[in-house]
């Protein structure tokens, strides 16, 4: 056939300001910078790690990287009680070394996209340190929310909101004369105290952040906790007022004039720079409204990510995503997982698939493979729906989170604030394994040092290497890099909407139809995916482009996805898959 049809030509390396669309569809790549690759030899990841695999990213087929945060920090919380905006952490490089990496990446086609936490900061920044040593009135402590407690003696915090991290969300200050004093409210760790979005100070230092970074070339700004800025003032507790936007600390209208501003100063630079938002809310027109087109570019999908693997499930939620980007023309964006989430192979081979943070707990069983199984049908799924995608790093090498960790070891406050009881999120930011049979398999240079990565890696992890990967072509950064060209190269998956394509009744087929999720994305591409145990045939006439796991008998197995390619005298004929018998007896549930 005529390949024009379903391919297009692609310049890998084009500059970042020669697609103003870009982001619309693009591959964006996550980098926790403690955790990707070790330049000094330190034992913890930096800049200069990330300059020498920028070849590696190049390959995978990566449009941006998105760093966690990279500032000065105590790491109370992984970098995200920050301390100085405009500066490196010194464990990472120097700012020298980040615009050099910035000019690197983009001479690859690779775009930079840096995390901005705007709802607090450190307690060692100066500003806070200013309002501690001011004292109760002073205009130091109005950039904050300090105030008086409740009781006779101020006993008693001035509300019962309770904490992202679980427990309380205030903490009481001492005065100059050691008397207790006033409290100042904390979201998240008492390390990270929130920041007074009404004060004029706030919004002006927020905006200079974002010009001090685009003025060095970063492409977009990722947003923390975008929908927690803004607190009622009054400090009502969580009810109190009923009605949208009436939370006291959570999605308040008010919000959309501080983004507003910042999509204004974006736009006032050459190219698009991007605004992208970490929204969690469960309302999804209430999220939707945050992608108007006066405000940001996109927002994290969290639907997706938190459901159940299932075919009614995913398509439930796709449809909905869909449904409501589409109003305000902003792409949906797509992701199996990041730093704060159960890495996808664990999470997908356990018996409740769903994730939500206060359901982790230790010593949840899980079977690998079956997980992995999944993990890479879930990837060729996200990868061929319309919108941009977003890979946390390593799972392109189908890593499992790591649910051992020594006690001693771990560091999220999410694990210490909840008793003990939650694991916390180091088993998702355990340190790459790129090559090598033992660790610390190639993530620190050879510098002669000894030193340890600051979270251990398991041994196991030798089959998972990069090396050991790259020389396997059925290997899980294959498929990744497979599908990611395929990707660039499909006309479909860039300009075409999603068709849905229903199987036709059969009521012996009907079990297995209800375990199908198929799509059309334009006349030539289909993409199917097996979410049930039974295999199923594909469509006739199709040509495989690429498949999550091997086919049995030109039948598709079980927990897998493939994409084809419609021939055309029958791709209207295969608007309809076929009707979907169940495994024939003698065939493997699963490839």
């Amino acid at each position: 056939m005529d390949t024009d049809v379903l391919t297009r030509r692609a310049n890998p390396s084009a500059p970042s300001d020669a697609d103003p669309q870009w982001w619309r569809s693009a591959v964006i790549y996550q980098v926790y910078v403690r955790s990707f690759a070790d330049g000094s030899g330190d034992g913890t990841g930096d800049l200069a790690g990330v300059r020498s695999r920028l070849g590696y990213l190049k390959e995978l087929g990566v449009d941006a990287i998105w760093f966690t945060p990279w500032y000065p920090s105590p790491l109370a919380d992984g970098g995200y009680d920050v301390q100085d905006y405009r500066a490196i952490d010194p464990r990472f490089g120097s700012l020298g070394e980040a615009e050099a990496l910035i000019r690197e990446a983009l001479a690859l086609g690779i775009r930079t996209i840096v995390d901005v936490v705007p709802n607090h900061i450190s307690d060692q920044h100066e500003w806070f340190q200013a309002a501690l040593a001011a004292g109760p009135g002073s205009p130091e402590r109005e950039r904050f929310w300090f105030h008086p407690g409740k009781g006779e003696n101020g006993d008693r915090m001035p509300t019962d909101w309770v904490s992202n991290f679980q427990g309380t969300t205030w903490t009481r200050t001492a005065n100059p004369d050691g008397t207790p004093g006033e409290w100042y409210l904390h979201l998240f760790t008492p390390e990270q105290p929130d920041l007074n979005w009404n004060h004029p100070d706030v919004r002006r230092e927020h905006e200079e952040i974002l010009r001090f970074w685009f003025d060095r070339g970063v492409a977009g700004v990722r947003i923390d906790s975008a929908a927690l800025l803004i607190k009622d003032p009054d400090l009502p507790e969580v009810g109190e007022k009923q009605g949208p936007g009436q939370h006291p600390t959570e999605d308040r209208d008010e919000l959309h004039d501080i983004y507003r501003s910042w999509r204004a100063i974006a736009d006032g630079y050459g190219g698009t720079r991007v605004l992208v938002g970490e929204i969690w809310l469960p309302d999804i027109d209430r999220f939707a409204a945050y992608l108007r087109p006066d405000e940001m570019h996109t927002a994290f999908n969290f639907d997706f990510l938190a459901r159940p693997w299932g075919a009614a499930s995913f398509r439930t939620s796709i449809d909905a995503t869909l449904a409501a980007h589409a109003p305000v023309d902003a792409p949906a964006t797509w992701v199996l997982s990041n730093h704060d989430v159960t890495r996808p192979v664990t999470r997908y081979g356990r018996e409740d698939t769903a994730f939500a943070f206060l359901k982790k707990r230790f010593g949840v069983p899980t079977d690998p493979e079956l997980g992995l199984h999944r993990a890479r049908a879930a990837a060729l799924l996200v990868a061929a729906l319309p919108g941009s995608l977003y890979i946390y790093q390593g799972d392109e090498l189908g890593l499992p989170e790591v649910e051992d960790l020594p006690l001693e070891l771990i560091q999220d406050p999410m694990h210490f604030r909840s008793g003990g009881t939650d694991p916390g999120r180091d088993g998702c930011r355990v340190p790459l394994p790129w090559s090598g049979d033992r660790p610390p398999f190639g993530f620190s240079a050879d510098t002669g040092s000894a030193a340890k990565p600051w979270l251990p890696q398991p041994a196991e992890w030798g089959a998972l290497t990069v090396e050991a990967q790259e020389a396997d072509p059925s290997s899980t950064l294959h498929l990744y890099r497979s599908a990611l060209r395929l990707r660039r190269e499909l006309v479909a998956l860039r300009d075409e909407p999603l068709e849905w394509m229903d199987a036709a009744p059969a009521a012996a087929a009907a079990a297995a139809a209800a375990d199908v999720l198929a799509f059309r994305r334009g006349d030539a591409f289909a993409c199917i995916v097996n979410t049930g145990d039974a295999s199923i045939p594909l469509p006739p006439g199709a040509e495989v482009l690429i498949a999550s796991t091997a086919l049995e008998h030109g039948r598709l197995p079980g927990n897998a996805a493939v994409w084809l390619r419609l021939l055309p005298e029958t791709a209207g004929a295969a608007s309809r898959i076929p009707s979907l018998p169940t495994t024939p007896e003698g065939d493997a549930p699963r490839g």
